[in-house]
């Protein structure tokens, strides 16, 4: 009895796991099965790897062949494994050698000609695999670049199946045409997909905002513009990136094995640059936080994570979509739990909101222009739920610009911002430097509240007694006013910062 095996790595969510593959080809009728909880993806593999090995060179074997997979109790989906099924079966078959693949992983999707594609997901499998002491891949060609990324792995690039088989010791005979267009391709795509980020400098006016802009980049808080259309609200927040601090390795490596997984790596590669996300207002549930048949796949706000998840006309997305954010802006994560697998993601991200203040714009200022009757405003905007508007640190309104004459004073660049925000976080980082905590609206509300002196406590109690604040509130306007003193230079936050701080969260500037 031959036993052949394979190795490959399968995904729940980004949590990376081994799957063992174990080939029998065995007396009776011609039939091929795959088991050990695979999808309908890995189930048509059977197919796939069929005709690719049959393309090779190979023979199948006219008897049962049964690939199982390895822990049969963890759910497995996608093409990624027809490279190891195909290599299992042919170590069974006496083609290869058996122990030619031990300690080595082999990653790959299969055409029907015996040709790999490249696969999604490659560069948590790779940081997994380095993890776990395994030092040889073999990889489809088109995931070269990715594999690149990471140092210490010996990573095999593979074109055809009949490549492998011959890379084993085996024969094969095959016929393999070059294909040149999809690389082009993805060229077009990568410069087609990075836009690049705009300078602060290029908004005219509106300079109590970008301030708030600072204020928020500089302690990771969440913030909300209300003005009407046309004030700049959505040139403001798609600059915010621009001037908040660079990635450290860790966050750069945790937003590119995202983007590996959803397949958008190819225009990215690692960067430090914060991601930024905008989902259209008419967004699904699913599509903000994730979802999908089978292994639920990353939404937005999984994909905004280490940076800004933009909700333009935020009062226009539905209730539901939007009660599904209170949890991950708490957590910094998201659970999707199906009947076969729970899948948790990474989710924390900087919430800019923007909204007009009615649904006709106007309702500012003495309101002449607007149309909307008073109960039209009040139905339009409680779809930005108390319990939302509460975890929001920033709460401010954006005016109307009223000219455009250039007045000649000079504006600050995204860069000087950048800077002031990376003062500011370096100093919050040093303050924490026992904690785990990177910013300000990370730290814990206890923590911040026994070393702020006993004035700005007052202020704060004050606050609450006058229904101002909740006590969820009164945290979060702590948290800004330590901002707030990290900008200003101070060692603590005084009189000054909090009344500031109660001032940006209430409207009241």
């Amino acid at each position: 009895m031959v036993i052949g095996n394979a190795m490959s790595v399968g995904l729940v969510g980004l949590k990376a796991f081994t799957i063992q593959m174990q080939a029998f080809i065995s007396p009776g009728l011609p039939y091929f099965s795959i088991i050990g909880l695979p999808d309908a993806s890995l189930s048509e593999a059977r197919e796939r790897v069929k005709s690719a090995c049959q393309a090779s060179g190979f023979a199948w074997p006219q008897t049962r062949v049964t690939v199982n997979l390895s822990p049969a109790s963890m759910p497995k989906r996608g093409s990624s494994h027809d490279m190891a099924i195909a290599i299992s079966v042919l170590s069974a078959a006496g083609v290869i050698d058996h122990d030619s693949l031990s300690r080595t992983i082999v990653l790959g999707e299969l055409n029907l000609d015996g040709s790999v594609l490249p696969i999604q997901g490659l560069l948590p499998i790779i940081l997994f695999a380095k993890e776990h002491g395994i030092k040889r891949m073999f990889i489809p060609e088109g995931n070269q670049e990715e594999a690149a990324l990471v140092e210490g792995m010996e990573t095999i690039p593979v074109r055809h199946l009949g490549e492998l088989i011959e890379m084993m010791g085996g024969k094969a005979s095959y016929e393999f045409k070059n294909s040149q267009t999809f690389a082009e391709d993805t060229d077009e795509n990568t410069a087609a997909h990075a836009p690049a980020i705009g300078d602060m400098a290029e908004v005219v006016g509106q300079e109590y905002a970008k301030w708030a802009l600072q204020v928020a980049a500089a302690g990771g808080h969440h913030m909300l513009m209300t003005g009407p259309p046309g004030s700049g609200k959505t040139m403001l927040a798609s600059r915010l990136p621009g001037i908040m601090a660079p990635l450290n390795e860790k966050e750069q490596l945790e937003v590119a094995s995202i983007r590996s997984l959803c397949g958008t790596l190819s225009s990215y590669g690692i960067s430090d640059v914060p991601p930024f996300e905008a989902p259209h207002h008419t967004a699904s549930t699913a599509s903000l936080v994730g979802g999908g048949p089978g292994i639920a796949q990353p939404g937005a706000i999984t994909k905004a994570h280490c940076g800004v998840l933009f909700m333009d006309e935020a009062p226009e997305f539905s209730p539901r979509a939007l009660q599904t954010l209170r949890e991950p802006l708490e957590s910094g994560y998201v659970v999707l739990s199906r009947s076969h697998s729970t899948t948790c993601y990474p989710a924390r991200f900087q919430l800019i909101m923007a909204a007009n203040p009615c649904p006709c714009g106007f309702a500012y200022g003495t309101g002449e222009r607007c149309t909307c009757s008073e109960r039209e405003r009040l139905r339009y905007f409680s779809r930005l739920s108390g319990p939302i508007l509460d975890r929001i640190d920033i709460q401010i309104e954006i005016p109307p610009i009223e000219h455009i004459i250039d007045t000649g004073e000079p504006r600050m660049s995204s860069m000087r911002m950048r800077e002031r925000v990376m003062l500011a976080r370096q100093a919050a980082q040093e303050r924490f430097s026992d904690q785990h905590w990177c910013c300000n609206a990370q730290a814990s509300g206890s923590w911040l509240r026994s070393k702020s002196s006993r004035a700005v406590i007052s202020i704060i109690d004050h606050a609450m007694t006058a229904n101002r604040l909740s006590l969820r509130g009164a945290d979060r306007s702590l948290r800004l006013a330590w901002t707030l003193a990290d900008l200003n230079g101070r060692t603590s936050p005084g009189r000054e910062e909090i009344l500031q701080s109660i001032t940006l969260r209430t409207k009241e500037h």
